[in-house]
């Protein structure tokens, strides 16, 4: 028998690849659209917690359209950035879909960045306005960068205001992504200028079990569609309850993080958004509408992710064959 071997990469050789969020974004939405028409298998992420407001979680999913499968295996510790390490770490195990044997293991670091960015330009096209072009960024992490990315990729942005907690790193977010994305990027020192009068909103800072959200009604404008990434962390119940149309990326994952204590103050959400994808739930409607998505991240968007980083990484001979 052939020696049977897997692809490992590192966090180093993913990022290597410089695969862009062009190619993300429409296989995340192909990946929801599997899940609006039922072809998708994805159990809710079971998960650990080691310390207060940390977490490690199991992800698996299987794609039978995209004939792709996997598993992630993924970390939240907010204790991490006063040790200067990353906040989210983990592996992605892909496996092949006809023998079950994996084909690689990566590092999941890039790849929860970017498709967890382009989840949200997704949930973007179908709820916010198409002509929007001003946007808050709350938490100036990776994910502030990926979805900052990601949005510019479907809109035409001019103005971005980024407010961090640390005014530091709010700073070198609006010099790095503004350089990057050739955009007028703009610091502020408070989240209400972040969040104010803006046509979309990101929030992406740590998910909290008790938080003080310091988001009120009022302050996201009729028209202006929000991504909460860090759950009912930074939003009130009334500026969740303000919302017209309250869409989520998994209504069987938010039911099931009510029941361990988040979003006790979020009403129930209208829909998924591979029902919105795939036509069976409405988007936008009216174009002063206020739109959210509570996008709580999505195992299958690993996987449409993952297939697309093996398949670059064994045409360009990126990683380090190992054996089985």
């Amino acid at each position: 028998m052939e020696p049977r071997t897997l692809r490992y990469l590192s966090r180093r050789d993913v990022e290597s690849l410089e695969i862009s969020m062009e190619e993300i974004i429409p296989a995340v939405e192909e990946a929801l659209r599997e899940k609006g028409r039922g072809t998708a298998e994805m159990p809710p992420k079971p998960g650990v917690h080691p310390l207060n407001n940390a977490f490690i979680h199991a992800m698996p999913a299987f794609l039978a359209g995209m004939k792709a499968v996997g598993l992630k295996w993924v970390s939240g510790f907010p204790q991490n950035l006063e040790k200067g390490l990353p906040y989210i770490s983990g592996i992605f195990v892909l496996n092949d879909p006809e023998t079950g044997l994996p084909l690689s293991v990566m590092d999941c670091t890039w790849l929860t960045g970017a498709r967890t960015g382009a989840a949200s330009a997704v949930a973007a096209k179908y709820l916010a306005r198409p002509d929007s072009r001003t946007m808050g960024v709350v938490a100036c992490g990776l994910q502030g960068r990926t979805n900052l990315e990601a949005m510019a990729c479907l809109f035409s942005l001019e103005r971005v205001f980024a407010y961090d907690t640390d005014g530091k790193v709010s700073h070198a977010f609006a010099e790095e992504m503004g350089e990057k994305l050739s955009l007028e990027v703009t610091p502020v020192d408070r989240v209400r200028d972040a969040v104010e009068g803006l046509d979309l909103v990101v929030t992406s800072g740590p998910i909290l079990k008790d938080p003080s959200p310091s988001i009120p009604a009022g302050w996201l404008a009729p028209g202006s569609f929000a991504c909460p990434l860090d759950f009912d962390s930074y939003w009130t119940g009334e500026a969740f309850r303000q919302v017209d149309r309250l869409a989520t990326d998994d209504r069987t994952q938010f039911s099931y993080y009510r029941t361990v204590g988040y979003f006790r103050n979020t009403p129930e959400p209208y829909a998924d958004l591979g029902d919105i994808v795939t036509g069976r739930s409405p988007g936008r409607q009216e174009s002063v509408e206020r739109t959210m998505s509570l996008n709580l991240g999505l195992a299958i968007e690993d996987v449409a992710g993952a297939k697309i980083v093996l398949e670059r990484a064994l045409k360009v001979g990126a990683g380090v064959d190992l054996p089985l």
